[in-house]
């Protein structure tokens, strides 16, 4: 039977997009690296608190830092290394573009 039904990567199926983002409580603080599908709808629920755990304890709702990918298992394993990395190198990452540490979440609305 094999040959018979046709494999996932050879169909028309398009994986959808994601983001890494990096939250943090306040310029060089406690910093979060998440993963989402939906960026202003994720940032929007740890803004609102109904994200319960770290983000919610350490009242991490500002948006520091973003990327987007065109495809979601791209962006977990980037989600995934970022998570391994030092502070050092985070901070970094997030000085190079938002050197004020300013909060992205209202531009992306």
């Amino acid at each position: 039977m094999a040959g018979l039904v046709p494999a996932i990567h050879g169909s028309n199926h398009r994986p959808m997009g994601g983001y890494v983002y990096i939250l943090t409580n306040r310029s060089n603080g406690t910093l979060y690296v998440g993963v989402t599908s939906d960026l202003v709808r994720r940032v929007a629920e740890h803004r609102e608190g109904a994200v319960k755990g770290f983000t919610k304890t350490y009242s991490l709702k500002r948006l520091v830092y973003f990327e987007i990918y065109d495809d979601i298992r791209i962006a977990i394993q980037r989600e995934k290394n970022m998570k391994h990395w030092t502070r050092t190198w985070k901070v970094r990452l997030i000085l190079q573009s938002n050197p004020q540490w300013n909060d992205l979440f209202e531009a992306l609305l």
